[in-house]
């Protein structure tokens, strides 16, 4: 496949020959047009105006550069852990690039951010949204120092948009159904803020700041602070203490 920025949705499509497969050139955002979608159905868009992100923070989402998908499936209670361990696989399998994964739903390379996923339930089901820097050139002032892309990563090389989403669904499809076990055990292994990571965390009532010593039964990041205490982290910005 040639490493252009168009998307060859007869590929897509003969690949997943059972998913519907929506593609937009522009969509406000892929999550809010998957919506209203039977499960399995998966929503592409070549640009957004109004990405979504974490904590109602927006995804820039360049047009043509990355890629921009959301699908609809099961709720499951560690369906974001899944979803990355799927990103990090496919990405390594079509380009070569080691991830690392930030919990609870951020792809890293070294300090800055070359991916996110966001869920959402709505009206049972799971709204999936995911969202990849694949062959950005440059970024804004305001992002440069938080976000790059694969493209940046890999000196330089563009890479085929169609292979990576066709991967991507095929890695969903293996990583998914695993049992909840299985998941937490190959998140910890993949991730390098599971455990043995200092960092802060901003909740809701101030940052704390201690070191991660892994993941609850459910999936969610405990940080031990620095008088022993161990915080479970529900929902909040981890980010890699400074030095």
């Amino acid at each position: 496949m040639n490493a252009d920025k168009s998307l060859d949705l007869a590929s897509i499509r003969d690949a997943f020959p059972e998913r519907r497969i929506v593609y937009y050139d522009t969509v406000d955002s892929t999550m809010t047009a998957a919506a209203g979608l039977e499960p399995g159905s998966v929503v592409i868009a070549g640009e957004q105006t109004a990405g979504q992100g974490r904590h109602g923070h927006s995804w820039h989402s360049e047009a043509g550069n990355g890629l921009y998908v959301s699908l609809v499936l099961p709720p499951s209670p560690v369906l974001t852990l899944a979803l990355g361990l799927a990103t990090v696989e496919a990405v390594a399998q079509t380009t070569g690039v080691a991830c690392d994964l930030r919990w609870p739903n951020d792809l890293m390379i070294g300090p800055r951010k070359v991916a996110g996923i966001l869920v959402q339930l709505v009206d049972g089901r799971a709204i999936a949204g995911i969202g990849i820097n694949v062959n950005h050139r440059e970024f804004s002032a305001e992002l440069a120092g938080e976000a790059t892309s694969l493209r940046l990563a890999a000196g330089g090389r563009d890479f085929a948009l169609t292979e990576l989403v066709i991967e991507l669904l095929h890695a969903i499809e293996r990583v998914v159904p695993e049992d909840q076990e299985t998941i937490l055990r190959l998140f910890t292994q993949s991730s390098s803020y599971a455990a043995g990571r200092r960092v802060t965390v901003a909740l809701p009532d101030g940052v704390i700041e201690g070191t991660t010593v892994g993941l609850d039964a459910a999936g969610f990041l405990i940080v031990r602070k620095d008088d022993g205490t161990d915080t479970l982290i529900l929902a909040g910005g981890v980010r890699a203490a400074r030095s």
